[in-house]
């Protein structure tokens, strides 16, 4: 599949816009979206953006500068409730650069162990709690997943 087909398929998931919603509510955080993640590129497939981020689906992020590139060489999510206040990640390069202090991200693994990509949200203003909705956003992250291998399985018959 392209990347093109890609944001395609992920817009065509009837519960991605009310999972990015409700990441959004859960999180307290005001920019979630679901992201197309290999070893060279970030793309945006789909996104709720209330804190003027300024992505649209298509757009590209240099991998290297996300901490998306490094959730997809581990497979494990990551939670910063506040940067600042962590110091695995106040020095890290990426909230510097892109202003958040908040973040929540999870892999999208497809049926047949593909990393697909990450659900994840940002938010300028630090957060609490986010460890007690990891179970949620692993949740909403394998539905994603599942609804993927769905369309892939359909569109091969």
């Amino acid at each position: 599949m392209s990347y093109a087909e890609d944001i395609v398929a992920v817009q065509r998931i009837p519960e991605v816009e009310a999972i990015l919603a409700d990441v959004c509510a859960l999180t307290g955080m005001g920019f979630a979206a679901v992201a197309r993640v290999t070893a060279d590129r970030w793309i945006a497939c789909q996104l709720l953006d209330k804190i003027e981020f300024g992505l649209h689906p298509g757009d590209e992020l240099q991998i290297k500068t996300t901490i998306c590139d490094e959730i997809r060489a581990s497979g494990h999510g990551v939670y910063i409730d506040d940067v600042d206040a962590d110091p695995a990640w106040r020095t890290h390069h990426t909230p510097a650069l892109y202003g958040f202090k908040s973040y929540i991200s999870f892999p999208i693994i497809r049926g047949d162990g593909s990393f697909f990509g990450t659900l994840c949200a940002i938010d300028p203003a630090s957060r609490t709690g986010l460890a007690r909705i990891v179970p949620q956003i692993e949740a909403y992250a394998q539905t994603i997943a599942d609804a993927l291998d769905r369309l892939s399985l359909s569109a091969s018959r």
